[in-house]
């Protein structure tokens, strides 16, 4: 099985062609704070040396910029960069990266008053100038509000497609074709969903996939590994990223991830076995990365997944996330949302705060809330 697939265009990231029948190229991310240089020199090193075509680093800050700079001499794979919530700082990345990735609902965050057709100009036009690819990149927790405004609260899918194909059609009319697009989720199945409906339309867009906040191996390996399967499959995926939870020693291990599934399913190995609509808990939690403000992060995720081993029959999705990037809107979709600071873990039930506990302490409210959870569950 050739699992290529043939967009009728590709995308240059470096050294990397995605698209036109090239073989997918495998991502993967730093966990290191951008501005300790030395650590995140090494883990690009480190990650490149795993088998990772394109590295993408976060960059929240001026001094995030000033350390990419020096990064970048100090390396040689092919970097790409996130731009948060902050666009302009893509004329500080740009000349030092391959990539640049921007998130449309996360443009209202900074100069509010201006459309976000300018801000886009503003970054396409960045992009020309250094020679960059682009990564439209939608999120199920951060979609575009005005999108989400328009829709039933339950229909999460179509805002998603809805805001990708505007973006796309904004910079097909700025005279840009190295762009590509992802549209992410932490439920597989809607993965699945929204790139074949993004793909039935826009066949000559390269995707970029992922199960966003897959959570700890192996469950989070099984989830990517069905979203992966049912898509590259079938032809669509040109990029692919593996989102575990796991320490910064271990960030290797999700490229040797994504090479495993994609060699699987060349050899036609599937080995998708498990349903997520099934009535079961659900552990969701974002990758360990640069955005973590507390590295206690990926070991309470660890404890939580131990603790609530006793509720594995009950319908219930638990929300680990490590930052407040992903944290406040990611956590909202369910049952008991955990977003981790520096020095508190927020708790959250159905979106509703509950307050904000030490990190040994919320887990005895985190229980507390999951049996009357399973409580309601029985009597219902």
């Amino acid at each position: 099985m050739e699992i290529v697939r043939n967009p009728t265009r590709s995308v240059k990231i470096g050294s990397v062609t995605i698209g036109s029948g090239h073989e997918i190229a495998v991502q993967s991310m730093t966990a290191t704070k951008t501005q300790d240089i030395d650590a995140t020199v090494a883990q690009v090193t480190d990650l490149e040396k795993a088998g990772a075509d394109v590295i993408r680093i976060a960059v929240d800050s001026k001094k995030d910029a000033e350390a990419l700079a020096e990064i970048r001499k100090q390396t040689s794979g092919n970097l790409s960069v996130d731009l948060q919530e902050n666009y302009r700082l893509a004329e500080l990345v740009a000349p030092h990266v391959d990539k640049i990735r921007y998130n449309p609902g996360h443009l209202y965050h900074h100069e509010r008053e201006k459309p976000w057709q300018e801000k886009v100009e503003y970054i396409i036009g960045v992009a020309k100038d250094n020679d960059c690819a682009v990564r439209i990149g939608v999120n199920c927790g951060s979609v575009d509000p005005a999108k989400l405004a328009q829709y039933d609260k339950e229909d999460s899918i179509t805002p998603m497609l809805e805001s990708a194909w505007e973006h796309c059609d904004l910079v097909d009319s700025l005279g840009f074709d190295r762009y590509c697009v992802s549209l992410k989720d932490s439920d597989p199945q809607k993965v699945i969903e929204v790139n074949r409906r993004f793909a039935e339309k826009r066949s000559d867009v390269p995707l970029h996939l992922g199960v966003t906040e897959a959570g700890m191996p192996p469950d989070g390996v099984i989830k990517t590994r069905i979203a992966f399967e049912q898509l590259i499959g079938n032809g669509i995926g040109d990029t692919l990223r593996v989102s575990l939870t796991v320490p910064n020693s271990r960030k290797g291990e999700e490229i040797e991830a994504g090479r495993k599934i994609l060699a699987d399913i060349k050899a036609g190995r599937l080995r998708t076995v498990l349903d997520y609509g099934l009535q079961t808990l659900n552990i969701i939690s974002c990758p360990s990365c640069s955005r973590v403000e507390n590295e206690a992060f990926v070991d309470l995720a660890a404890k939580v997944k131990e603790l609530t081993e006793y509720a594995k029959d009950h319908k219930i999705t638990i929300a680990v996330m490590g930052c407040r990037v992903n944290g406040p809107g990611e956590t909202d979709d369910a049952d008991l949302g955990l977003w981790c600071g520096p020095n508190f873990v927020n708790l959250k039930r159905g979106g509703e705060p509950l307050g904000a506990f030490d990190y040994d302490e919320v887990l005895v409210r985190l229980k507390d809330e999951l049996d009357q959870l399973i409580s309601a569950q029985t009597v219902g």
